[in-house]
């Protein structure tokens, strides 16, 4: 399969491109259309959090939240992956921004009744897991169709950089907007939603459609490159296996309300704070990126996360638990820009959507499916012990994958190595 960006016909005809990532149209609104349908979801995960724990004052029902989210993922995988790569990539993402749109509505409807349980809630994420199953594949996929090559890594950083810059104002925005009642949240991410789907469909690229049958081998290619490619195997499971461990996000409403004793603003506090310490480390890595030791910084930041998360689960004052989460999310920046770079540049083309739906489904593990580790663990031994006990986790996961993956722990550059 080809894809053919806005500025192929200068680099055919020799004229310099930028390597900034900003100075291509198409990048930006994509970029845009990313910070919107992210802020959105960050509005809904801190109020569905609050709504869910004050209906329950259950952890565990917490981590359900997670898990609900994660099975779309991993029941589709086999599914979302071809699609990226047969029909329109800036289609589907508008799809599924307007999907999740009208998700957000019935939440503003259920928010104004007054559920009076957590399952209706639970069915609208659902179609949430739906939606971002679609929209995680597609979207990672049309990056290096929006840049020239030379603008790749700046491109990926920047677009890990819009989830992270979401996840500064929109937890502490979701936070005040439920303040002032739920169903003002829920209507604030529909809004959202609206615009992200807007701006998805302004995107101007040529998608060239390889047609693909429904066969196994077709369905499967995603899963065989990544065994095959032992770099890309260990940046996936890395990724799976620390953050299925050290995530901590599901647990926040609970430690908001019977750790730190601080109210929905409080929890919006924490839920941006890995987003500042992350959103900090982008602008650092644009000025100053990351040219050597690529592996060996990756896996170091790595084992920062873990240890960032132990101190939060150690900290019983607000600005402690900040100040780790902030080192958790700057520690997370380098070694997702790093992660995400390595596997856009050792992945053809032409499966490129299967692999990244494989990705998607491992990120959506270790983030949903971390959230129920963390929520199952918490009612069996307590909140905060189950955060330090991840956090050691995240830790081990480090060395061993270091040890496991030496080509990986070798990488010098993010650049493809031939042979």
């Amino acid at each position: 399969m080809t894809i053919i960006g806005p500025d192929a016909p200068a680099q055919a005809s020799g004229v310099p491109v930028s390597p900034i990532a900003f100075r291509h149209r198409n990048f930006v609104l994509f970029w845009a259309a990313r910070l919107s349908s992210t802020f959105a979801v960050q509005i809904v995960s801190v109020a569905v959090g609050w709504q869910v724990y004050d209906l329950t004052r259950d952890p565990f029902d917490l981590g359900l939240v997670g898990l609900v989210q994660f099975l779309p993922a991993f029941a589709l995988v086999l599914v979302t992956g071809p699609a990226a790569d047969r029909f329109p990539r800036r289609a589907i993402m508008a799809a599924c921004c307007a999907v999740e749109g009208v998700g957000a509505l019935i939440l503003v409807a259920l928010a104004w009744t007054g559920p009076l349980s957590t399952l209706p809630i639970f069915c609208v994420l659902f179609v949430f897991g739906v939606a971002r199953a679609f929209f995680g594949p597609a979207s990672s996929a049309i990056v290096p169709s929006l840049v020239p090559p030379q603008a790749l890594a700046n491109a990926v950083t920047w677009a890990s950089s819009a989830w992270q810059f979401a996840s500064i104002v929109g937890p502490v925005a979701g936070g005040l907007l439920y303040g002032l009642g739920a169903p003002v949240a829920y209507a604030a991410a529909a809004a959202l939603l609206a615009l992200a789907t807007t701006l998805s469909l302004l995107i101007r690229v040529t998608q060239v459609r390889r047609a693909l049958d429904s066969s196994w081998r077709t369905l499967a290619a995603g899963f065989a490159y990544v065994l095959r490619e032992k770099v890309v195997m260990g940046a996936i499971t890395l990724d799976l296996f620390a953050v299925l461990l050290g995530g901590a996000m599901g647990l926040m409403p609970a430690v908001a309300r019977d750790v730190l004793d601080v109210g929905p603003w409080g929890l919006g506090l924490l839920r941006a704070a890995p987003g500042i310490g992350a959103i900090a480390m982008a602008l650092a890595l644009s000025v100053v990126p990351i040219r050597d030791h690529a592996g060996r910084i990756m896996f170091a930041c790595v084992g920062l996360f873990g240890l960032a998360t132990a101190v939060f689960g150690l900290s019983t004052t607000l600005w402690l638990s900040i100040g780790a989460l902030a080192v958790m999310g700057a520690a997370d920046m380098v070694s997702v820009t790093i992660r995400e770079t390595l596997l856009q540049l050792w992945t053809p083309d032409e499966v490129r959507g299967r692999v990244n739906a494989v990705n998607m489904m491992f990120v959506g593990a270790s983030n949903e499916l971390g959230e129920f580790r963390a929520g199952s663990m918490a009612a069996v031994i307590g909140v905060m012990p189950a955060i330090v006990a991840g956090g050691v986790g995240a830790m081990a996961v480090s060395g061993l994958w270091a040890w496991w993956f030496p080509q990986l722990r070798t990488a010098r550059s993010l650049e493809r190595r031939e042979g």
